[in-house]
């Protein structure tokens, strides 16, 4: 799958997406630093690539409409949180990914659970 990492996701985590044999850019990488939510939606609609972010905003359907791109993940972390509860999470995500289908999905990958929202079928 295509992902596209928002900056608030290190280099650990692209590792960890890599690793599971994904096609990862970021946010950063392209240079996107800053940009308003609006402009990060709409370049992973352009590249139909997956936005996993830290950012609940993108939680809201009526704004940002998973199903208008690859879909979204939300990683929520609990307060003061580590960079091995950050690394668990993703790794819950991908292993996730592997056994559950996931297209244009919104996911909300909390400890020990993921809540999805799929699109509403047609």
């Amino acid at each position: 799958m295509k992902f596209k990492l928002d900056e608030n996701l290190g280099n650990r985590a692209q590792s960890l997406f890599r690793l599971a044999g994904h096609d990862v850019e970021t946010v950063l990488g392209e240079k996107l630093s800053g940009a308003d939510d609006e402009r990060i939606f709409n370049v992973c609609r352009e590249e139909r690539r997956c936005l996993v972010t830290f950012d609940l905003d993108f939680s809201s359907p009526i704004r940002f409409p998973a199903s208008l791109c690859a879909g979204i993940i939300i990683i929520r972390l609990p307060h003061n949180p580590s960079l091995k509860i950050l690394e668990l999470l993703v790794k819950q995500a991908l292993s996730a990914l592997e056994s559950i289908p996931f297209e244009s999905d919104l996911w909300i990958v909390e400890l020990g659970r993921i809540r999805i929202h799929q699109k509403e079928q047609e």
